[in-house]
């Protein structure tokens, strides 16, 4: 069964920092473009960041997030590193597995997410 798995969500104070990590089962992560998606409260989801697949070396960030947040993959796992958080940043991360390296949510197999919640 392939399945994607986050991990890392949690409960932190602002400006400071989190690791998310998915991580593959069933399959093998690293052909694939990997996305983070995060999906607040009333909101539609928004795309974070992605890394292209193989050594590609690609990535892309949504300008809510550039030069705080970075995403990096080794063996089968993907990361997300976010530093300086706020509170806007709160919401449900998911990622997810596909062909295409965007920030669309374009992607073939998706995690069931997991909570950030950013608060004093």
């Amino acid at each position: 069964q392939l399945q994607l798995v986050e991990s890392g969500g949690g409960l932190v104070q602002p400006g400071t920092s989190l690791r998310l990590s998915c991580t593959a089962s069933g399959f093998t992560l690293d052909p694939f473009a990997v996305g983070w998606f995060r999906q607040a409260p009333g909101e539609g989801r928004e795309g974070v960041s992605c890394i292209g697949g193989g050594n590609s070396g690609r990535t892309q960030y949504a300008d809510s997030v550039n030069g705080r947040f970075t995403i990096s993959r080794a063996e089968n796992t993907v990361y997300l590193q976010m530093n300086s958080l706020k509170p806007e940043d709160t919401a449900v991360y998911y990622c997810a597995a596909g062909f295409m390296l965007t920030l669309g949510e374009e992607y073939d197999y998706w995690g069931q997410g997991t909570q950030v919640t950013v608060s004093s």
